[in-house]
């Protein structure tokens, strides 16, 4: 997985260090929704039940490269 310096310094926060990169890649290849961002960026969403919440992916305009992962709490989709 190519990531960002920008993700490896935040993922050092107790936060996103429970973020594992099985569920980074589950949201990038299974996305529940996919937006392009203004700048080119890619932010997609995917429900982890693991966690019972939606896991945000912001990739860079490759489509690759991991620049943040967040558990979003104001991501508001009809669960299936």
């Amino acid at each position: 997985m190519k990531t960002t310096e920008y993700f490896k310094h935040l993922r050092k926060r107790p936060d996103r260090a429970i973020i594992k990169d099985e569920w980074i890649n589950r949201v990038m290849q299974l996305p529940e929704k996919t937006e392009v961002q203004s700048d080119g960026r890619i932010r997609k969403w995917a429900w982890i039940p693991e966690e019972s919440r939606f896991l945000r992916v912001i990739l860079l305009e490759d489509g690759e490269t991991v620049h943040n992962a967040f558990f979003d709490g104001s991501f508001k989709e009809t669960r299936q």
